[in-house]
């Protein structure tokens, strides 16, 4: 009797533990679509800036890379960068991004608050991914702590917001917008090395200058801002497709089967 009973005991505590897993994964795929959901809604919402916050993630990770930084943070990486400016989307915000003459005091101001927007839009997610609200709040901050909206200084800054920060300043010299013109990689690279040690981490800073991840992302600047006819035709007529980067868990193509996600 004492046997069955330990038996019966043992199977319902190894069914628990399934459920648990199960209601776990079910949870984290959950998690996952609703970036996924969320990235397309910029996209949606303003095509330039799905377009940039893509770029922006695709130099990030090359960055984190060349740290060496773990799979995992290479992740949180990953989505800082894709919604750091998730908060500009804020409809407070909208027409001013998209109005090519100088910001008022006033608006200045305004576009100020889209970390925290941001921020504020990520917390339902931040059980699975603690790191991104904090990271996007953060993509703002300086090294020298005259960032904002907290004027954190030096490694109190999130590691993945100051890898961010730097591949989004980079891409916001390269890339052309309604109130820029594009300048040339050697400015670019410039600009990075004139804010080592203020705006940015000396660290990463030279990381990010060292021939070899410079080569690596001035190959992915024009990649991404070649023209859409000549990318997809720049091997002998084949198509492929525009660097981009994806959600983990996503399957590779229809019926593949989905990957679980990586929180």
């Amino acid at each position: 009797m004492k046997d069955i009973l330990k038996l019966t005991a043992g199977a319902a505590a190894t069914g628990l533990i399934y459920r648990e897993h199960r209601m776990r994964t079910l949870a984290e795929r959950l998690s996952a679509a609703t970036l996924e959901t969320l990235l397309n809604a910029i996209d949606a919402n303003d095509a330039d800036t799905g377009a940039h916050v893509r770029r922006v993630a695709v130099y990030a990770l090359i960055l984190g890379e060349a740290a060496g930084l773990d799979e995992h943070t290479l992740h949180s990486v990953e989505r800082v960068a894709l919604f750091h400016d998730i908060g500009k989307l804020h409809g407070a915000l909208t027409d001013i991004f998209h109005d090519p003459r100088k910001l008022t005091p006033e608006e200045r101001r305004a576009v100020m608050t889209h970390p925290q927007r941001g921020a504020e839009v990520l917390a339902p997610l931040s059980p699975f991914y603690p790191d991104l609200p904090k990271g996007v709040l953060a993509h703002h901050e300086r090294w020298d702590g005259t960032g904002y909206p907290r004027g954190l200084r030096g490694k109190r800054i999130q590691l993945t917001a100051r890898v961010v920060t730097i591949a989004d300043s980079f891409d916001a010299i390269t890339y052309r917008r309604r109130y820029s013109h594009a300048r040339s990689f050697k400015e670019a690279t410039g600009a990075i090395a004139e804010g080592k040690g203020t705006q940015f981490d000396p660290e990463l800073v030279d990381l990010f200058l060292s021939p070899p991840v410079s080569a690596k992302i001035e190959h992915a600047m024009r990649q991404a801002n070649m023209p859409q006819r000549k990318r997809a035709n720049r091997r002998h007529g084949e198509s492929q497709r525009a660097p981009d980067v994806t959600f983990r868990w996503q399957p590779q193509s229809l019926g593949s089967r989905s990957q679980d996600p990586q929180p």
